[in-house]
């Protein structure tokens, strides 16, 4: 690991804290700015599609497997991020994946509270299939927020009684929405990310009042039996750290077949910082394999 490029990568975070009285619109904003720090590589195609009246994107690398496909579900605590956010990510993951990526512009709380983002997610899953998709070769993944998404996704389709996909592969996934991990708080000053009072704002603004423990919302409490093979990556140096650990525990004791890795030092979705993180990208090539090798 290049200790200097973690280092760089905190202090740049650090330097740019979130404004917490920065209305919901400054906060979208400024992270469309900060994503526009890591453009798309230029070999990268870039399709807009409806998927069943969702706003998305295939992101195609060259190389990618026409019949393979990944459904990536950005983070943004349900509040933030958007296709531009994670554009250029998708296109390294096609690229690590051999596979086509399909990024979704879900709807985003609070204008549209939980249960939007699964149906949305859910929605362009189906479409995906009429197109001609097996879901032996699909995958699913997303980072914070939709990493959780991702969880709440899955158990959704089993629970429409749809043909599950493959692989699910969540990122720093946030699966509790009353931030009650030991890392919330151990983890606070390691963190340049991830909050527990940001956290819990958003929480409450995806919720829209509902029950904290709903189990599509906060996928720690959802039966998860019946799920496709897990990969969950988290960092130890975040705050979302017991999220995933706890995700990882409950998917084992349900009987899914879970791949759990935490990497030392990284802070939370460092796969975002690929460019000038090499754990970056040897994290995404993990996925990428792991993907692969369950839709072969």
């Amino acid at each position: 690991m290049s200790q200097q490029q973690l280092q760089a990568l905190v202090q740049m975070l650090k330097a740019q804290p979130l404004n917490p009285s920065a209305s919901i619109q400054e906060t979208r904003a400024g992270f469309e700015q900060m994503a526009a720090m890591f453009p798309v590589e230029a070999d990268v195609e870039c399709q807009p599609v409806s998927a069943g009246g969702v706003k998305s994107e295939w992101v195609t690398a060259p190389g990618a497997d026409a019949g393979r496909a990944i459904l990536y579900l950005h983070g943004g605590g349900y509040v933030i991020g958007s296709i531009n956010t994670h554009r250029a990510m998708a296109g390294r993951l096609s690229r690590a994946a051999k596979a086509r990526v399909l990024v979704i512009d879900y709807r985003l709380a609070p204008e549209h509270p939980h249960p939007a983002a699964v149906d949305d997610a859910v929605a362009a899953y189906r479409w995906m299939l009429q197109q001609g998709l097996k879901p032996s070769r699909v995958a699913v993944s997303g980072d914070s927020a939709g990493g959780g998404l991702t969880v709440a996704t899955l158990v959704a389709i089993r629970d429409a009684n749809l043909p599950m996909p493959a692989a699910g592969a969540p990122i720093s996934p946030w699966v509790d929405m009353e931030a009650i991990g030991d890392s919330m708080t151990s983890k606070s000053a390691a963190d340049p990310v991830v909050q527990k009072d940001g956290l819990l704002n958003m929480a409450k603004a995806y919720l829209g009042g509902k029950n904290p423990r709903t189990p599509l919302a906060a996928p720690i409490y959802a039966d998860l039996s019946g799920l496709p093979p897990l990969l969950i990556h988290v960092g130890t140096a975040e705050t979302l750290l017991d999220d995933a650990s706890r995700l990882a525990e409950r998917a084992k004791k349900a009987g899914v077949n879970v791949t759990y890795e935490p990497w030392e030092n990284m802070i939370h979705v460092w796969h975002l910082f690929a460019p000038m993180l090499d754990e970056g990208k040897q994290a995404i090539e993990r996925i990428g394999a792991f993907v692969q090798k369950h839709t072969a």
